[in-house]
């Protein structure tokens, strides 16, 4: 029993020993994987995301005014696995450090991150289509020159067609 009170005693003038968490800072582990954050620009709308994603959060899809893509991620459906950073070709999703996922209950529907892709149209036969981003070329070729910048203008089919010239 007296070892007891010796250690209540030093407990009590020693302060508390846990975080003061959600009233103040907490530590957060280097490399966390937290919420995920998005980038449009970078994004080249592969669907990898969506189809690696294990919890089904991840869905792209063509806004219904034809003028591009949506994306959306649901944060209440999202493991953090991080398989869709993994995959991510041009590193448009990230996985943060942000753990703090607690919302309203009204607001689950509308806990998401969303994004858009706007089209660019083809120069040669102005179909609309996903823009190539700069991180692709980065990843596909050493050196981007004016030949790979022009082929970037193009639609795929209208790529083809100048490979074979």
């Amino acid at each position: 029993m007296a070892s007891f009170l010796k250690i209540a005693i030093r407990n009590l003038f020693k302060g508390p020993c846990t975080d003061p968490y959600p009233f103040g800072e907490t530590f957060v582990p280097r490399g966390l994987r937290g919420k995920i954050k998005y980038n449009a620009e970078a994004c080249v709308a592969c669907r990898m995301c969506e189809y690696v994603c294990a919890g089904g959060a991840i869905q792209i899809k063509e806004a219904p005014d034809k003028s591009g893509l949506e994306f959306i991620l649901w944060h209440n459906t999202c493991a953090f696995c991080g398989l869709c950073e993994h995959y991510c070709p041009t590193k448009a999703i990230r996985l943060t450090e942000d753990f703090h996922t607690a919302h309203r209950q009204e607001d689950k529907y509308r806990y998401v991150e969303k994004g858009f892709i706007k089209y660019v149209h083809c120069v040669q036969c102005a179909a609309p289509m996903v823009p190539v981003a700069p991180e692709l070329l980065s990843v596909a070729y050493e050196q981007v020159n004016k030949d790979i910048e022009r082929l970037r203008q193009l639609c795929p089919k209208c790529r083809q067609k100048q490979a074979f010239r």
